[in-house]
């Protein structure tokens, strides 16, 4: 089965459930992942940033049967094998595994930032270690797709909203068979 469907058989899979048994999200996991990339198409971002935006939680999706409940267990890593051997690269893959340390992140930076999260953001929040402190901060930023991760983050917190209209999952599926063309594609080097 090639990447593409895989995708497709997850979110098909366990695309309807919503995220924390212990606190509810308003929104199925693939509501939120349609609304993440909405939002990150509208900001105009790059393709990669895009299908980060839609499959940075996509690793929930991958454990359990149909009806067993999202866990958030490391879920910004575990996907990433499965994506990396498809064909992406880092512009997507980091923002992905980085998007829970940006939450740290923004909880230790901006004060304005935690009292915005929904309930199961926050919950998850304790479970993923909390605010950064000083040296965690530090090392988070020196990365290079540590501004991906932030923007990518912004647009998960915004992507909770009940019965809001976005392009269907097949809109996005198309999107990331071209940007693996392109990431596949060999490129030609230019001689002056």
């Amino acid at each position: 089965m090639d990447l593409i469907a895989k995708i497709e058989a997850l979110f098909s899979r366990r695309g309807q459930l919503h995220y924390s048994a212990e606190c509810r999200e308003p929104v199925t996991a693939l509501e939120h992942a349609l609304q993440c990339a909405q939002l990150a198409e509208w900001a105009h971002a790059e393709h990669s940033l895009v299908a980060a935006a839609l499959l940075h939680d996509i690793g929930q999706l991958m454990d359990g049967a149909a009806g067993e409940p999202l866990l958030d267990d490391q879920h910004e890593l575990l996907a990433l094998p499965m994506l990396r051997a498809g064909g992406f690269g880092d512009d997507v893959l980091e923002p992905i595994r980085l998007h829970v340390g940006a939450k740290r992140y923004l909880v230790s930076t901006d004060p304005s930032y935690e009292p915005s999260l929904t309930d199961a953001s926050r919950h998850s929040l304790a479970l993923q270690g909390g605010p950064m402190n000083a040296e965690e901060r530090l090392l988070f930023m020196a990365q290079r797709h540590a501004p991906a991760a932030l923007q990518l983050r912004r647009w998960d917190d915004l992507a909770k909203r009940p019965g809001k209209r976005t392009p269907p999952l097949g809109y996005y599926l198309v999107l990331l068979e071209e940007l693996l063309k392109e990431q596949q594609a060999p490129r030609r080097l230019s001689i002056a």
